[in-house]
């Protein structure tokens, strides 16, 4: 116990499903009041999605096909941290230049969410991503899968604002990224934390 907070504690656990991407699980958690109560949870590799900020003031915004809600959404470059040993930095980079043919010279981190604490302990990490250039033809990466299918636009960074205003974006990384982006840029990026920062506890 902590600042007369209750503390919940997992009295047993049980695994529904064990994928490369996420597990599902059952808990027996210790509730306020002395009871206990189960909690379906995912428990999930976690990701990094990046604003790329252009020196005209455009942002990248990619169109890709998500099965789950059925259709196509307007998203930020954005991976699984799915490779062992690798720095978000590094996964950041690598998604930027796999999903929009991009490098960057600078990165810091924008804003860091849980995507959905109802249920899942997905924490996605989002990167201002600047001083972008090309990746050479010869070096660019085969995408497959829906990936295929992807759509790349650069859009001015105050008319992806307003798509978020109006709904036409509504990936919850792409939301918090693009809004924590037109903030930065506000304010001359002075609150930006280092690339390397740790992700909150």
């Amino acid at each position: 116990m902590s600042n007369g907070e209750h503390r919940y504690e997992v009295r047993s656990r049980e695994e529904r499903y064990r994928g490369r991407i996420f597990d599902v699980v059952t808990e027996e958690v210790t509730m306020p009041g002395g009871g206990t109560g189960l909690r379906d949870l995912v428990r999930h590799v976690g990701a990094v999605a990046v604003v790329a900020l252009d020196d005209a003031g455009q942002v990248v915004l990619i169109r890709q096909y998500r099965h789950p809600v059925g259709r196509h959404l307007w998203e930020l470059p954005a991976g699984l941290m799915d490779v062992s040993g690798e720095e978000l930095p590094v996964a950041a980079l690598r998604e930027l230049a796999e999903e929009a043919d991009l490098t960057a010279g600078r990165v810091d981190v924008l804003v860091d969410l849980h995507s959905s604490p109802g249920f899942t302990n997905e924490i996605v990490r989002v990167f201002l991503a600047r001083d972008l250039a090309d990746v050479p033809a010869d070096e660019r990466h085969e995408r497959h899968d829906e990936e295929a299918d992807l759509q790349v636009v650069r859009i001015d960074l105050d008319e992806a604002v307003a798509m978020v205003l109006a709904g036409e974006i509504t990936n919850a990384s792409a939301v918090a990224g693009l809004l924590a982006a037109a903030r930065a840029r506000d304010t001359g990026f002075a609150q930006l934390r280092r690339a390397d920062a740790p992700l909150p506890r």
